[in-house]
């Protein structure tokens, strides 16, 4: 919901440091394996209680993320770098909520069970669509800079990121802040479905490949 005006504000200093780091010779594939290992710390911060150390491996991850992309941009994107990018994009925010129910597993366990439902619901419903987009040769207006089409939703990547950062500053809410956000991917998983079977339903070509 958020990111068409986020990505608005960091979008330029993240380009200004994609351009410097090209000039060294830096890839968009390295920054982002970088990231994605760096972001598996987290885990292991998260399951010792060491939050505020999981806060910044949070921060230096996204930081990567966003990074990579400029990256790609400026060197030439690749569907491999593509399928990188949002296969361990996916896993990080996973491990993150597994280390949340591993530093309490009594209190944050079943909160975090259904999180990560919520994430398997936007996560499917995110990628289904853009499969089907891609075949029907469709491109986001809002998010025409992304590599595939972005569908947005209540919980896009700024929502993820403030709750993951509210639970590291606030870790004993866990459980409230996981619940609320189930709440949030839920709504954004049917909001769509329905939409996107809506604006599908029709397709000639999906309906000659039946």
């Amino acid at each position: 919901m958020l990111d068409r005006w986020t990505l608005t504000l960091i979008k330029p200093p993240l380009s200004r440091l994609a351009r410097r780091a090209n000039r060294h010779g830096v890839r968009a594939n390295q920054v982002t394996l970088a990231g994605f290992t760096l972001g598996m710390l987290v885990v292991p911060f998260l399951a010792l209680e060491l939050y505020g150390a999981a806060l910044i491996v949070i921060l230096l991850n996204r930081l990567a993320d966003g990074l990579d992309g400029e990256l790609a941009r400026v060197q030439g994107a690749t569907d491999g770098g593509a399928l990188l990018d949002i296969v361990l994009d996916f896993v990080f925010y996973a491990a993150v909520i597994a280390g949340f129910a591993l530093a309490n597993p009594a209190d944050n366990a079943l909160a975090a069970a259904f999180l990560l439902w919520g994430f398997m619901g936007t996560a499917s419903s995110f990628l289904a669509y853009a499969i089907l987009a891609e075949r029907r040769k469709l491109s986001s207006m809002t998010y025409p800079s992304k590599g595939f089409y972005y569908l947005g939703g209540l919980a896009e990547g700024t929502e993820t990121i403030a709750f993951l950062v509210a639970m590291c500053l606030f870790p004993a809410q866990f459980v409230w802040l996981a619940w609320a956000f189930f709440g949030l991917c839920a709504v954004t998983t049917l909001t769509r479905v329905v939409g996107g079977y809506h604006s599908l339903k029709d397709d000639p070509v999906s309906s000659t490949l039946n």
